[in-house]
């Protein structure tokens, strides 16, 4: 026991690694496999935890190439190995010098159960997988505001393609809280405004991280919000050996969430080029294909201009004389309306009360009222009587 001295950080790290490593050369340990990575030098790096405790894990190339099967988050597994100490980050972790399997971990029996009770509901059948559109212009993001694959999905859009608008819905991505709050985003990018949908597709997804930093997106909640989405869902959850329930209900999946953007946006160079080529390559042939085509026609024309000739000489002659007989029939039909109308004037001329007042009769009205009986009266009415040249009031004495 060191007590009563200074020490540097390198000597405490040296004592506590000479004493880690001494105590522990020879150790078996039972944990869950947790943020498992494989990396292209061959090394293992994974946790193993049980609970809340958690302790780190390095397997090398030359040891794990023995091991005849691939490690997977959520395994429960025995590890044998010994305690090492790394310096650089005055980190302690195990040296795994063999691995086998334990039994099936609690998140990973978990995962399996609902996975095997969404597909047996038909979650994950093609059938039911949206098309993806091939050049959406708005595009609705499914994660954390804060989170860092936000920022890469936007700068994938703009680089591919600058036209498209993206529209976050932000919502935790991690924790208890998290898997409501991922199903009420993709409800929200679902509302219609104006009848019209928001987006035309939706990317849900985060970055990488262990099992339990990924766990939402195994929530039965979340499954059926992807599920029940009238907008197609793109998966875009972890890195590329990363797989969560929410990418086989989905209607694609995407390794990483950068990876999503880019295979739902076109890019726009290669639009550019290709209609550069389409103007160099198809120009000529559009003309050369007009020329062919405007031959042919003139050499049809003037196959038939002989009987067609005939046949609209023929035609224009019929035409000629139909709209004579029109022209015939129409001006005997205007001199017969024209007679019934001047006979219909001179009828109601006749009938007109002027013509009938000048030859010395009188209209007699009452109360606005004109009186054709004696019986209509009765004394002391006033009246109107109504003269050729004039009106006079009166009384019935």
């Amino acid at each position: 026991m060191i007590t009563n001295k200074i020490l540097t950080v390198s000597q405490i790290t040296g004592f506590i690694k000479s004493v880690l490593e001494k105590e522990f050369d020879d150790l078996t340990v039972i944990g869950e496999i947790s943020n498992f990575k494989a990396y292209p030098s061959g090394h293992w790096y994974f946790s193993l935890k049980e609970g809340d405790a958690v302790i780190s894990c390095t397997m090398w190339k030359f040891k794990n190439s023995f091991v005849k099967f691939i490690p997977k988050d959520g395994m429960k597994i025995v590890v044998e190995g010994k305690i090492s100490v790394y310096p650089p980050r005055g980190g302690y972790q195990i040296d795994v010098s063999s691995l086998s399997i334990a039994g099936e971990g609690e998140l990973f029996v978990a995962f399996e159960k609902l996975k095997k009770k969404l597909a047996a509901e038909g979650l994950f059948e093609p059938d039911h997988k949206k098309a993806i559109p091939k050049m959406p212009m708005r595009i609705g993001i499914v994660t954390s505001s804060q989170a860092a694959a936000l920022q890469d999905m936007i700068a994938a859009a703009k680089r591919r393609f600058p036209l498209t608008e993206i529209i976050i819905a932000s919502c935790l991505v991690q924790g208890s809280e998290a898997p409501k709050a991922i199903a009420n985003a993709i409800k929200e990018l679902n509302t219609l405004i104006n009848d019209e949908p928001i987006c035309d597709v939706i990317i849900v997804g985060r970055g990488g991280g262990s099992i339990e930093d990924l766990w939402a997106f195994n929530d039965e909640i979340v499954a059926r919000a992807i599920f029940d989405s009238e907008i197609p869902i793109v998966s875009g959850v972890g890195h590329e050996t990363d797989f969560t329930i929410a990418d086989f209900v989905a209607d694609m999946r995407a390794p990483t969430p950068t990876a999503a953007m880019e295979l739902i946006t076109p890019d726009g160079r290669e639009l550019v080029s290709f209609l550069k080529n389409f103007k160099l390559n198809y120009l000529s042939l559009i003309s050369s294909s007009v020329k062919r085509y405007n031959k042919f026609i003139k050499d049809e024309l003037k196959q038939l201009s002989g009987s067609l000739q005939k046949n609209l000489n023929s035609k224009m002659q019929r035409f000629d004389f139909g709209n004579y007989r029109f022209n015939e029939n129409l001006k005997k039909y205007i001199l017969k309306k024209r007679n019934r109308l001047e006979f219909l004037k001179a009828k109601i001329s006749l009938a007109s009360p002027d013509l009938i007042l000048k030859k010395g009769f009188v209209l007699v009205e009452k109360e606005g009222k004109y009186i054709k009986r004696a019986s209509g009266l009765n004394l002391k009415d006033n009246i109107e009587l109504r003269f050729y040249d004039g009106k006079i009031k009166g009384n019935i004495e």
